[in-house]
């Protein structure tokens, strides 16, 4: 499954109150690191069959980055029934981002 663009006004429906595990990618379009994650959250979208892959623009969502206390990017935020159960900061590793959605 690809990763989807969610907003600040679809982000209640598409992580919040989605059944599944959530995985939400903070970004930017202008930050380097952000450029270099997102193929890895791509290729592990199409891999892990049980979470559901989103991608956040904190320029256009500045509300929902400080809720969650998104202070550098990219952040990676794990949602189970609608409640952070791990985050990452910083480029990781394939394997690291699949752990944290398993262990969350």
């Amino acid at each position: 499954m690809a990763v989807q663009k969610t907003t600040e006004a679809s982000f209640q429906t598409d992580v919040l109150d989605n059944p599944s595990t959530v995985l939400v990618d903070f970004f930017a379009d202008w930050c380097g690191p952000c450029k270099m994650l997102a193929p890895v959250v791509e290729e592990i979208s199409n891999e892990v069959a049980d979470c559901k892959f989103f991608k956040l623009n904190v320029d256009d969502a500045p509300g929902i980055a400080a809720k969650y206390r998104v202070m550098s990017i990219p952040t990676l935020i794990v949602f189970k029934q609608g409640k952070d159960a791990a985050q990452s900061v910083g480029v990781q590793s394939k394997q690291n981002i699949i752990k944290m959605i398993q262990n969350a």
